[in-house]
């Protein structure tokens, strides 16, 4: 078992204070954004660890290179077997201050598509307009330490048209129209396709009186309205009416499989996805929008967003149930003085406290800190505190 040290990403959207408070450390005045916690090549956690065949000598390694050096070992043959030589998901605290992108994820088909499509046509893998940067897909999990806020997936078209005429703006009557005339399918692709590809003039002056009648609004308006502070003249605060609001309370988790849009406002949580980078944004960024991709993969129907609360088991684990194999995420609530609870898997495992300072074996844990468990070693987690779990399912 290793102790992680991980980096921590200044992206311009990340709360200054929310991970500083987690780590109980003073804030930079910088944003920090996510924690990453894994073996992603763009910046793999680092561990210390005796060198083969040494008993004193040790080397910082990134968990990356220890894996690839010995990938049965580390993440079990099970694994390897199913997912190949990589740890297949990654951890991280997320913090935001400000909304992320408006985005949704291909599935594993289509991200395998794109990608040989792109490879053989010869796009550069970091060219801005580059939409396929792997040949995976992107399910994943959001968990609130802290009330957040966000988006996910389209509600009942007839919702959005009343949320749009509404805010009493002559531009989106069109919109508004379209959403009430057309089946569930058609009218959701029609409206966003218009909202996407308006006259940029046009939709700029479109969300400056949307934003403003938000703000006098209030209410249920008050999010599109932070929205538009943040992103002034972005389509992508129109295109985040038609999508389902929703606040997470401490515990509580989203997952977003493919082809649902969906955008973090606010809050600190816990988010584990599969190792992919792959992204199709809609809105709520200055970076590059596929739309006609954008549109091939978008699942174009109303749904639940589907909040999910863990089921707890005897042992005390409390598991987020999600239909994919890539990662599997749990935690646990300890006790002071409760019997320690073996964690020992056949999978390799990311133990990370939010709270307390419980002990995963010897190694106690602070708010913030986490251990990488190679497959199959013997832990054993006790004290007070939370502990989540990453692992894979085999």
């Amino acid at each position: 078992m290793d102790r992680l040290s991980n980096t921590v990403r200044p992206y311009a959207w990340g709360s200054t204070t929310a991970i500083p408070a987690l780590l109980g450390i003073a804030p930079t005045g910088e944003p920090q954004a996510e924690m990453w916690m894994g073996a992603h090549p763009g910046a793999p956690s680092r561990i210390t660890r005796a060198e083969t065949g040494t008993a004193s000598v040790s080397a910082e390694q990134s968990l990356t290179e220890v894996i690839d050096a010995d990938p049965a070992r580390e993440l079990g043959t099970a694994t390897v077997e199913k997912f190949g030589p990589r740890l297949p998901f990654l951890l991280k605290l997320l913090a935001a201050g400000a909304p992320l992108s408006l985005q949704v994820h291909p599935n594993l088909d289509q991200a395998k598509a794109g990608y040989a499509d792109e490879e053989r046509r010869s796009v550069p893998i970091d060219a801005p307009h580059r939409t396929y940067k792997d040949a995976n897909h992107k399910p994943e999990l959001i968990c609130a330490l802290t009330p957040f806020d966000g988006l996910c997936g389209f509600r009942r078209p007839l919702e959005a048209a009343e949320a749009m005429e509404g805010l009493g703006v002559d531009s989106l009557k069109p919109y508004a129209d379209l959403l009430r005339a057309q089946p569930e399918e058609a009218a959701l692709r029609e409206v966003l396709t218009a909202i996407l590809t308006a006259d940029p003039d046009e939709m700029a002056e479109t969300v400056t009186a949307a934003a403003a009648a938000a703000e006098r609004i209030g209410g249920a308006y008050a999010p599109y309205a932070r929205i538009a502070h943040h992103f002034p003249g972005d389509a992508g605060v129109i295109a985040a009416m038609l999508l389902n609001y929703v606040r997470l309370q401490p515990g509580e988790a989203l997952f977003l499989g493919a082809g649902v849009p969906h955008a973090y406002l606010d809050g600190l949580g816990v988010e584990i996805m599969a190792n992919s980078d792959n992204v199709l944004r809609c809105g709520l960024t200055p970076k590059h929008i596929d739309v006609p991709e954008l549109l091939r993969i978008v699942r174009f129907e109303a749904t639940d967003p589907g909040i999910l609360r863990p089921e707890a088991s005897p042992s005390g684990e409390e598991l987020y149930e999600t239909p994919v194999d890539e990662f599997r995420l749990s935690r646990f609530d300890l006790s002071a003085g409760a019997a320690p609870v073996d964690l020992t898997a056949p999978t390799p495992q990311i133990l990370l406290c939010t709270s307390g300072i419980p002990s995963a074996g010897d190694l106690a844990l602070a708010p913030g800190e986490s251990v990488f468990v190679p497959a199959g070693e013997r832990v054993q987690a006790s004290g007070a505190g939370t502990l989540f779990r990453a692992t894979v399912v085999v």
